[in-house]
């Protein structure tokens, strides 16, 4: 029994005091990376929103969109090694040129996944398992494509932006790089939620969401209605592999997308699947709680304790933080 112990607690830290020590960082860096969590679970939960479905194949499209985005890099001339000395403007002009390309990319891939893999099915009247094992097939089609085109190892990583310090918050140093991704990931979830709820493809998206078939026979393009719910999930995809490449350049890689994935699908659950606030919340809180476990337990418990919480959540509250679904959203 000693034995065990001691060993559970090599395996195991618990470092309250480091915890305390790094609290400010770890909320820093959490906000910043749970905005990407945030941006990639809308996807996610606008596609279960409307149909049901968990595409698995999600993670993927976001890879699409990393790709891209180095990829227009390379094309513009960009390589490998100390970052540009670039203007305001010009910098401003890359950026939005390679944001437009893995939002393209991304948008196009969901587009096409929708049409080739889960249409087919929907026309047969498919049950929701065969959905499921097609979105898991898909991923790992789209992986494998990606290995063919870029091959198994990283691309090299190329930074147009480097961090830089802006100012303290209790000690801890919120750069540039943060500020852009915590604030983007609030303005994109804007844009998404009045999308939702204040334009007319939204409400449509709404009326599928809660009765399909009575919104057919409202006049309501079902079929128009999916295409645009993947397109849209492509195209923030493809914004949060932008934001992801300017905190981690090296992201390009054809199964880079696996954990990442799984993680912005936890953040969906955890905030209320099917819920645009709940996506938002739950990516914000899970890279709060992965980072304030990373702290706490060491670093290799960074994902268990990630799900762990999840798990907990989910044990009190099945429907998560928020729970709303998409048919009810509030107007």
């Amino acid at each position: 029994m000693t034995t065990s112990l001691v060993q559970a607690d090599s395996w195991i830290q618990f470092d309250v005091h480091g915890l305390g020590q790094q609290f400010w960082n770890n909320t820093v860096d959490g906000l910043a990376q749970g905005g990407i969590y945030a941006l990639i679970a809308l996807g996610y939960t606008l596609v279960y929103g409307v149909l049901k479905l968990i595409n698995f194949a999600h993670s993927e499209v976001f890879v699409v969109g990393a790709f891209a985005t180095w990829g227009t890099f390379y094309l513009l001339g960009f390589r490998s090694g100390a970052t540009p000395e670039l203007s305001l403007a010009e910098l401003i002009l890359f950026l939005a040129i390679a944001g437009i390309a893995s939002m393209a990319a991304s948008g196009g891939v969901a587009v096409l996944l929708e049409r080739v893999a889960y249409k087919p099915l929907r026309d047969r009247n498919a049950p929701r398992l065969v959905f499921l094992i097609t979105a898991i097939g898909a991923s790992f089609a789209i992986q494998q494509a990606l290995m063919l085109i870029f091959g198994k190892n990283q691309q090299p990583q190329i930074r147009l932006l480097q961090p830089q310090k802006m100012f303290e918050i209790f000690g801890a140093s919120v750069t540039n790089i943060h500020i852009i991704l915590f604030v983007a990931a609030i303005l994109l979830w804007f844009v998404a939620d009045y999308f939702v709820n204040r334009t007319r493809l939204g409400r449509g998206i709404r009326a599928v969401a809660q009765d399909p078939d009575t919104a057919t026979l409202m006049g309501v393009n079902k079929e128009r209605v999916i295409v645009v719910t993947f397109l849209a999930g492509g195209l923030l995809a493809g914004a949060a592999a932008l934001f992801y490449m300017m905190k981690i350049p090296q992201g390009a890689v054809y199964n880079g997308g696996f954990v990442l994935g799984i993680k912005a699908f936890t953040a969906a659950v955890l905030g209320g699947i099917g819920n645009l606030r709940g996506a938002l919340l739950g990516g914000l809180v899970l890279g709060l709680v992965e980072n304030y476990g990373q702290s706490l337990f060491g670093g290799e418990w960074k994902d268990v304790v990630a799900f762990v919480v999840l798990v907990v959540v989910l044990m009190f509250r099945p429907t998560g933080l928020l729970g709303e679904s998409l048919g009810k959203a509030r107007v």
